[in-house]
């Protein structure tokens, strides 16, 4: 792989789903400049990925929250130290210079940093590809919808059968120019109560059926189902789930667990200078919740801190001691 660019950076964080995105913000108040890599070319993690419609009750402080608008947060607080983010981009190798990790990212490019923090939840996530997409040279399929105003007033079809498809029928129900859920099976995985709400909606839903062809020249225009109709498409949504693994990280010496890094109770990994938050991690008494991946963030960034500079303490004191 050809080296195009070397960037320094006092941490890089493996992962923007909602522990990344806190401890960006974590290491920003801690003074330390941030880089924040995802395979995925939205922020957000799974939130983004599977659920951004639905409603969190666990996040301390909300006694409920919408799954995008917590990200928004998330983003708009670590926002406030100006991260630096690489988006649909993989964190592909880890190498050692002068005793500090280089971080080789899969488009070439490198990062030299203090320390690296992983918090990729369970894994890279590679969405399934919709089969009928594989031949279509044009553009108007997508795999998730972090935004729904940006489908108003178009003609969205949905494939899948989950709760992502059906989430997002629900929400752009009432301002797409109409949606169609198409689902090659008559029983569907999403819950039953959502399921119900979007069958009252003015919501086509099309089982037993598969979408055969993408119709347009630059973009998607219209969608065959089953070989035979064909009905208007300006954006096909693949909600067809994501295979998730640990993809180059995997290669890179960590102790693992099956799926799960092995972590101590620093949140340091077996590797120098490299740590691990969240989903991803193991250790006796894991619990895995947004609201522990905070927690984790807040440790691992604290202790990378010390790692970075010696000089600096443990505890860097309480937020609202900040003068503003």
């Amino acid at each position: 792989m050809t080296e195009r660019s070397t960037a320094d950076v006092d941490l890089a964080i493996i992962g923007a789903g909602p522990t990344g995105l806190f401890a960006a913000y974590y290491a920003g108040f801690r003074g330390l400049s941030t880089l924040i890599v995802d395979a995925l070319p939205e922020a957000g993690g799974q939130v983004t990925a599977m659920y951004p419609e639905k409603m969190i009750f666990d996040v301390a402080g909300f006694p409920q929250v919408r799954g995008r608008e917590l990200i928004a947060n998330l983003v708009a607080q670590a926002g406030a130290f100006d991260p630096a983010y690489r988006l649909g981009v993989q964190a592909a190798t880890l190498a050692y210079a002068d005793d500090r990790p280089v971080l080789g990212l899969g488009d070439g490019t490198t990062a030299r940093c203090g320390a690296v923090l992983i918090t990729g939840g369970l894994g890279s996530f590679t969405p399934r590809p919709l089969p009928a997409a594989a031949d279509f040279a044009g553009t108007g399929v997508i795999f998730f919808v972090p935004d729904p105003a940006v489908l108003a007033g178009k003609h969205v079809v949905i494939v899948g059968g989950g709760d992502s498809a059906f989430d997002w029928a629900l929400a752009l129900a009432e301002i797409a120019a109409s949606v169609t859920l198409v689902h090659r099976r008559d029983k569907f995985r999403a819950h039953a109560a959502t399921v119900a709400k979007v069958s009252a909606l003015p919501v086509r839903i099309v089982v037993n059926s598969q979408v055969t062809r993408l119709i347009g020249t630059d973009r998607v225009e219209s969608a065959e189902l089953n070989g035979t109709e064909i009905i208007p498409a300006d954006v096909v949504v693949a909600a067809l789930g994501f295979t998730a693994d640990l993809g180059p990280l995997a290669e890179w010496g960590l102790d693992l667990r099956k799926r799960n890094i092995l972590v101590d109770s620093t949140m340091a990994t077996n590797l120098p200078r490299v740590f691990a938050a969240g989903d991803i991690v193991e250790y006796p008494g894991k619990v895995r919740l947004i609201a522990t991946g905070f927690g984790e963030a807040a440790t691992a960034v604290n202790n990378a801190a010390i790692v970075i500079d010696p000089s600096a303490h443990l505890f860097p004191g309480h937020s609202s001691e900040d003068v503003v």
